[in-house]
C-alpha cells in the first residue's frame, strides 16, 4: 500500500507527465507550422514517451492499491523563436522533470517504501537519457546556427525516429 503523502506525490507526477505529453505534441505542432516535419517527428514521439511515462505511474499506483486521481492539465507554450529555442525549453523541462522524480525517490526513501523506490529508478535511469537525447540535439543547433542546409539534414536525421515501447518489467 502507498502512504497518502506518496500516492499525492505520484498523481501529481502523474499530471506533470501529462503536461509534457501536452507541451511536446505544442511543440511538435510548431515545428510542423514552419514545414520541417523531422523536428515535428521528434517532438510527436516525444510526446508519446511521455504518455508512456504517465501510464507507467498511473498503473504502478493502482497496483499499490492507491487511487488515481487525475486533474486539470496546463495549457502549453504554443510559440517559439526558432526550434533552438523550443530545444533550450526541452532540455529545461528535461531537468525539471528529473527534479521531480529525485523528490519522488527522497520521498519513497524518507517513507522507507522501497518497492516505490525501486520503481522509480527506472525513471531515474530514463531522465539521464531524456536530458542526454535533449543536450546532444541543442548542442547541435548551436554549432549549425543558421545554416539551412545543416538544419535540413537534422530534420531528416529527426524524421527517422521512431516510437518503440520500453519491453514490459
Amino acid at each position: 500500500m502507498l502512504s497518502a503523502k506518496m500516492e499525492e506525490a505520484l498523481n501529481a507526477q502523474i499530471n506533470a507527465e501529462g503536461f509534457s505529453a501536452y507541451l511536446y505534441l505544442s511543440m511538435s505542432a510548431y515545428a510542423e507550422s514552419l514545414n520541417m516535419s523531422g523536428f515535428a517527428n521528434w517532438f510527436r514521439i516525444q510526446s508519446q514517451e511521455e504518455q508512456f511515462h504517465m501510464m507507467k505511474i498511473f498503473d504502478y499506483v493502482a497496483e499499490r492499491g492507491g487511487r488515481v486521481r487525475l486533474e486539470k492539465i496546463e495549457t502549453p507554450q504554443v510559440e517559439w523563436d526558432s526550434l533552438l529555442k523550443a530545444f533550450e525549453d526541452t532540455l529545461e523541462h528535461e531537468k525539471y522533470i528529473s527534479d521531480r522524480i529525485n523528490k519522488l525517490v527522497d520521498l519513497a526513501i524518507q517513507e522507507s517504501d522501497h518497492a516505490t523506490n525501486a520503481f522509480l529508478q527506472w525513471f531515474v535511469t530514463e531522465q539521464v537519457e531524456e536530458e542526454s537525447t535533449a543536450d546532444g540535439i541543442l548542442q547541435k543547433l548551436r554549432l549549425m546556427k543558421d545554416a539551412p542546409g545543416a538544419l535540413f539534414m537534422m530534420d531528416q536525421e529527426l524524421g527517422r525516429r521512431a516510437y518503440t515501447p520500453p519491453p514490459a518489467a
